[in-house]
């Protein structure tokens, strides 16, 4: 008797599928709060001195919010920056809420 080899099957095997799914970083709000220490003048500097791109209009309007509102988000950006101007913002001795991620 003659052995032949046996059908090979084939089997197709589902591809492999690798998708990668971006995750974005969150951005962070910096916020002023109010308080009975600091004066306009002194809010609307710091947010020049320490805030990049910040103009005094923009700063005299945010010293205005964080007055009248009780608090201002004067920047939104990457944890590691926002770190940053909040640490400045605190030490020039402004009142700060907690970084809050976005």
């Amino acid at each position: 008797m003659i052995h032949r080899p046996a059908a090979m099957s084939t089997q197709v095997l589902p591809e492999k599928v690798s998708q990668t799914i971006p995750k974005h970083y969150p951005n962070y709000k910096v916020i002023v709060l109010n308080d009975d220490v600091n004066t306009f003048e002194h809010v609307a500097h710091c947010l020049i001195k320490y805030i990049p791109s910040m103009t005094p209009d923009l700063a005299w309007e945010l010293t205005n919010q964080v007055h009248y509102e009780g608090q201002a988000v004067v920047w939104v950006g990457p944890q590691e920056a926002a770190e940053l101007y909040h640490e400045q913002l605190k030490r020039a001795g402004l009142t700060m809420a907690p970084l809050e991620a976005t």
